[in-house]
């Protein structure tokens, strides 16, 4: 069986301010109107004997895995939770060890969650291919046949042929990212491919090559899935036999090491969307060879990307232009600097802000709330709860809040009493009191709360009871 392991831990820094820590750029709808990790799990439908995927994701985003899971109606086999990111090396080995419980046998489709892949019918060629290499035994990585001397990945020097499966290849050597010379000369040669970091191989092989380079990393990552919890639907691996595993990525830890190395060479309109710029480039322009998005208007405006997410945008008399707009940051920059966005997110580190964190809306399993406006000692928000979905039953020993019911019916719990609120009423709530919010009705509830204290961060939260297990 063919099982599917989505990585989904990554943070996307350089497509600032859309992709945050709180909501990394694989569960952003950036092409199309699916997310970006919703993409990568569709467009493995039809491919024959095909498990559910394995997801391996961060512990803080597990919510909107399985949210966005749940929307394209996909059950995955396993959802397991890592405590700290280890890299791509122990994410792997952690979904091999869960396959292998599940099927003997298993062979493991590696994919990062925020890929693009434009031809699909080649993309299932390849991994069949792929799979005939690895049920000899190989480790089988993809090779992007590259069509410029591209500087910001990685390559792999093609070995050589594999006898009856034109396309692949031996893995000779790989290559870091080179100069801008060096990637000129490899195009020119035709023997080199871009590192696409997916991979097909069969658990157990990888599970021995990995010990046999890297014992320390495959024990404390068998230790970690050995002693996982459940929770909910999740698989939290063990925090302390983790955190004990090195760091390191499947190209350093195996790939570079193994003499079973092989790689398919494919055309298949990919790209790893690692820019603005990148975006602009893989997604359809206009006649102008500009791409906007949202409430936009670009006279006189030339192969500029343009995002509109919470007003209009005009820009006038730009070339070569990157703009995104969200409702708490714009990032304006040429084309040319799109890589260096890392810098941003760097002093907004430094200077102890929240920008590179959290989007004005914040999604929870229950619904999410968003920022209104805010001041020195009170807050206001717009606060959204699904059907059927309730808060946690919880107290703030800083803040008092007050509700007012916009839209919906609310089973409110306030200290020993309990009240049902219709639109257009109100409830408050003292500092220190415990309290809960329960949508009872049919459609989503919405309400305004505004926080009043000395003290207004997120971290002022005492729960109590939480059907969602949050600590």
């Amino acid at each position: 069986m063919l099982f599917p392991v989505v990585l989904s831990g990554g943070s996307g820094t350089r497509l600032w301010p859309m992709s945050r820590a709180a909501l990394p750029k694989q569960f952003l709808p950036l092409v199309t109107s699916f997310t970006m990790f919703q993409e990568t799990v569709l467009r493995l439908s039809g491919l024959p004997d095909l498990a559910s995927p394995i997801v391996v994701c961060n512990a803080d985003h597990r919510f909107l895995a399985s949210e966005q899971l749940r929307k394209i109606d996909v059950v995955p086999s396993s959802l397991l939770l890592e405590p700290m990111g280890k890299n791509t090396a122990p994410a792997v080995a952690i979904a091999a060890f869960s396959a292998l419980a599940k099927d003997a046998d298993a062979m493991l489709l590696v994919l990062p969650a925020d890929h693009l892949v434009e031809n699909v019918p080649a993309f299932h060629q390849a991994i069949e291919q792929a799979v005939r290499l690895a049920e000899r035994g190989g480790l089988v990585t993809f090779g992007i046949q590259p069509d410029a001397p591209a500087t910001g990945f990685g390559y792999i020097e093609k070995g050589t042929p594999v006898a009856g499966e034109e396309g692949s290849y031996a893995v000779a050597r790989f290559v870091e990212k080179p100069s801008a010379e060096i990637a000129e000369s490899f195009l020119a040669t035709g023997n080199y491919c871009w590192n696409s970091g997916m991979f097909v191989f069969k658990a157990a092989v990888y599970l021995e090559e990995l010990k046999r380079h890297r014992p320390e990393m495959h024990l404390a990552c068998e230790q970690a899935v050995k002693q996982a919890s459940s929770d909910l639907d999740f698989c939290r691996i063990d925090e302390v036999a983790f955190a004990a595993c090195p760091s390191d990525s499947i190209d350093y830890a195996v790939m570079e090491h193994t003499k079973q190395a092989l790689m398919v060479s494919v055309d298949i309109g990919w790209s790893d969307v690692g820019s603005w710029e990148a975006l602009a480039d893989a997604v359809e322009s206009g006649e102008d060879g500009n791409v906007k998005r949202g409430d936009v208007f670009a006279p006189e405006t030339k192969n500029t990307y343009i995002r509109a997410e919470s007003r209009m945008v005009v820009a006038m008399g730009l070339e070569d232009m990157v703009i995104v707009e969200t409702a708490d940051a714009v990032l304006v920059a040429h084309k040319d600097h799109s890589q260096n966005v890392k810098q941003a997110v760097e002093y907004l580190k430094q200077a102890e802000r929240t920008e590179h964190l959290v989007h004005r809306k914040v999604y929870r399993p229950w619904g999410y709330y968003e920022g209104i406006d805010q001041g020195r000692h009170y807050q206001v928000k717009r606060i959204v709860v699904n059907v059927g979905q309730k808060l946690s039953l919880q107290l703030h020993q800083y803040r008092a809040e007050h509700w007012v019911l916009v839209e919906g019916l609310a089973n409110v719990t306030v200290g020993r009493s309990k009240r049902l609120l219709a639109a257009n009423e109100s409830i408050y709530i003292p500092v220190g009191v415990k309290h809960r919010l329960e949508n009872v009705g049919d459609i989503p509830l919405s309400l305004i709360e505004i926080q009043t204290g000395a003290y207004l961060g997120e971290d002022d939260i005492m729960r109590f009871e939480d059907i969602y297990k949050r600590s």
